[in-house]
């Protein structure tokens, strides 16, 4: 069970996306990880369509602020993670109910300003004294899944095997969230920084370009999906399977994210 949250400490609720609920209306509360607003958003759009007096509402955010906010109390009905590590913090804590499914997958890519100031032409030019760098934090999936991404390439021919280390030196910012590192990129704030593939949307894409990461170095992305206890439970594990139906599946797809199969949780 979920302790109180002493006075002051939840993380206010800036990222809560959705209009007060109606009269009546029942509210699902569906706490995710930021790389999935506009998937996600989809989705709440087509739930509402199909359960007439239902309203979804979105907190985005990085699945460890979300975490946090859930184990010091805040409402949520649906946990979506971007990694297995706070899916897992959260079931050791009881905060869910049964087990999670993974719904989607990801990979990762390296965002260059459109201008490249820092001259960045290949994975290599990361680790170039001078190159200014942003990542997502570490205890942030994209953060995590960064970092191993550059231990990989370490490993691969052509590249120093401190490559890692190098890159790190460069770091300029450690982001919250994997959108803010893809804004500072397109405004120019760093020379390159590693987002999820699907963070490079239309309005991102237009300021940035974009270097691979080449199997098998970069990282696949994993993202589970669990009621939440105290939440209601089945209201929860209705807007579940339609994250995993044929249909959630199409709109996640139609996004950029790899599929997933899985059955939902009981």
């Amino acid at each position: 069970m979920r302790r109180s949250a002493p006075r002051g400490l939840l993380f206010p609720f800036v990222l809560l996306v959705a209009a007060a609920p109606l009269a009546g209306q029942q509210t699902l509360t569906v706490f995710a990880a930021a790389s999935l607003t506009e998937a996600f958003s989809a989705l709440g759009a087509r739930f509402e369509a199909e359960h007439p007096g239902t309203a979804v509402r979105f907190n985005f955010a990085g699945s460890q602020i979300l975490v946090t906010q859930i184990e010091q109390g805040a409402r949520a009905d649906v946990f979506a993670s971007a990694d297995q590590r706070w899916m897992r913090y959260a079931a050791d804590r009881g905060l869910l109910v049964g087990g999670a499914a993974v719904f989607a997958r990801n990979r990762l890519v390296v965002l260059i300003p459109r201008s490249n100031p820092g001259r960045v032409q290949r994975l290599q030019d990361l680790g170039r004294p001078g190159v200014k760098v942003v990542l997502a934090g570490r205890q942030v999936p994209a953060g995590g899944y960064s970092r191993e991404a550059l231990r990989r390439l370490g490993e691969a021919p052509g590249f120093p095997a401190d490559f890692d280390v190098r890159v790190q030196a460069n770091l300029v910012s450690e982001e919250e969230n994997v959108r803010a590192v893809a804004a500072k990129v397109q405004l120019a704030e760093a020379d390159a920084g590693i987002v999820y593939r699907t963070d490079v949307t239309r309005d991102v894409a237009s300021g940035v370009l974009q270097l691979e990461i080449p199997d098998p170095y970069g990282p696949i992305a994993e993202y589970p999906v669990a009621a939440v206890v105290d939440g209601q439970v089945e209201l929860a594990r209705t807007f579940i399977d339609l994250v995993l139906s044929p249909s959630g599946q199409a709109v996640l797809a139609e996004r950029g994210f790899m599929a997933a199969g899985g059955t939902t949780p009981r």
